[in-house]
């Protein structure tokens, strides 16, 4: 059973030590189903892996996380994540090997992810300059968004994942997304344990 940091118990309260035992879990569940799938269709890329993976998240988490009290399932862009103490649960493939998360970035820059990240993530550490160009800075957030309530914190699940390595590391935290180049500046992240993967 997972020993919940200070973090997680302010965050989660008393379901923080599930939660550590149930998302690692989730995730591998995830990438076995994504490597049975690349098996099936024996293809010579991984599109059928990176494919799989993507749904199985989701769908493994939403599965995993719905026996936690007080869990509330939200369907974003055809996808169920779950809601949770106020914070939504949102996983991230960074990398498809082991490099800190502090490495992680989005492939772009706009697109509901980097709009959930920026309505929902942790206020930016150093503000943009006010250039008086708003509108041309940012495009109307995607509509599934309304389907949260402003106040929903983000919680970002990222984790290191390949076929042939499984899941290599896992983190939990806030991070906001500096448009520039795309990357993840985390305000908070800590290890998920992944000992009983």
């Amino acid at each position: 059973m997972g020993s919940a940091t200070a973090w997680a118990r302010t965050t989660f309260g008393d379901v923080a030590d599930d939660l550590m035992d149930i998302i690692p879990a989730c995730l591998l569940r995830a990438h076995e189903r994504a490597r049975n799938g690349h098996e099936g269709v024996h293809t010579q890329t991984l599109e059928a892996y990176g494919h799989g993976l993507y749904a199985a998240q989701y769908e493994e988490l939403a599965a995993g996380l719905s026996s936690v009290t007080d869990a509330t399932p939200v369907r974003l862009q055809g996808r169920t994540v779950v809601v949770l103490a106020d914070r939504v649960i949102y996983p991230i493939r960074y990398a498809k090997k082991d490099v800190p998360v502090t490495a992680a970035r989005l492939r772009r820059a706009t697109g509901f992810r980097a709009d959930l990240i920026r309505r929902h993530g942790p206020e930016p550490l150093q503000q943009a300059f006010d250039l008086g160009m708003d509108e041309l800075e940012h495009p109307e957030a995607n509509p599934d968004l309304a389907l949260l309530p402003e106040d929903v914190r983000l919680v970002l699940v990222a984790y290191a994942c390949a076929m042939d390595r499984g899941v290599m590391r896992i983190e939990w935290g806030s991070a906001e997304l500096r448009r520039e180049d795309r990357y993840l500046i985390w305000h908070h992240h800590e290890s998920l344990p992944t000992t009983a993967l």
